[in-house]
C-alpha cells in the first residue's frame, strides 16, 4: 500500500513520538503486554490503511480515540468467544465441532456481531430472541413489550444488515 509522502511523513513522526506513550497506554486497558503491543500496532496500522494522515492537533488525544475502538473490538470478540466456548462445553463431544468448524463459526459470529454493531438495541435483541432463543414473534413481542409487527420490522432490518453487511 502507498502512502503519500507528506502522509508518510507525518505517519512517520506520530509514530516515532507516540509510540512508546500509546503503548504504555494500551498496557493499562488491556492484560498482556502481547495484547498492548497488537493493538499499537493495529491503531497504526488504520491510521496507515486511511490512505491520508491529517493534520493533527492533539496526537495523544487521536491515538487514544482509535485505540479505544480497537480495544473496544478486542473485549467484544472476547466476550463472543467465550459465550461460544461455553455454548460448547454443554455439547456431547460427539458433537463437538472440528478445529476447522470452531474457526469458521467464531468468524461468522465476530461477522454477525459487527453486522448488528450499528442497530437499535430492540433490534439486535429481536434478532438473538429470534436466533438464539429461537422464539417466535409474540414471544420476542412480549419480552420486548412491543407488537408483533414491531418484531417483525427489527427482524427483517436485522437481518438485511446482516445478508447485506460488507465487512470492512
Amino acid at each position: 500500500m502507498s502512502v503519500p509522502s507528506a502522509s508518510h511523513d507525518l505517519l512517520h513522526h506520530l509514530y516515532s513520538n507516540h509510540r512508546r506513550w500509546l503503548l504504555g497506554w494500551l498496557r493499562h486497558k488491556v492484560k498482556g503486554s502481547d495484547q498492548a503491543a497488537d493493538l499499537a500496532q493495529d491503531t497504526f496500522l488504520s491510521i496507515m490503511n486511511a490512505n491520508q494522515v491529517p493534520a493533527i492537533r492533539e496526537p495523544r488525544a487521536f491515538l487514544a480515540t482509535i485505540a479505544r475502538r480497537l480495544v473496544a473490538n478486542h473485549y467484544r470478540r472476547q466476550l463472543i468467544e467465550e459465550a461460544y466456548l461455553d455454548a460448547l462445553s454443554h455439547l456431547p463431544e460427539s458433537h463437538a465441532p472440528s478445529p476447522e468448524e470452531h474457526a469458521l463459526a467464531l468468524e461468522l459470529l465476530q461477522h454477525i456481531d459487527r453486522a448488528l454493531s450499528g442497530l437499535p438495541t430492540r433490534v439486535k435483541q429481536a434478532f438473538l430472541l429470534a436466533h438464539l432463543e429461537e422464539l417466535s414473534y409474540a414471544e420476542i413481542a412480549e419480552v420486548l413489550k412491543v407488537s408483533t409487527s414491531s418484531v417483525k420490522q427489527y427482524l427483517s432490518r436485522a437481518n438485511q444488515q446482516c445478508f447485506f453487511f460488507v465487512p470492512a
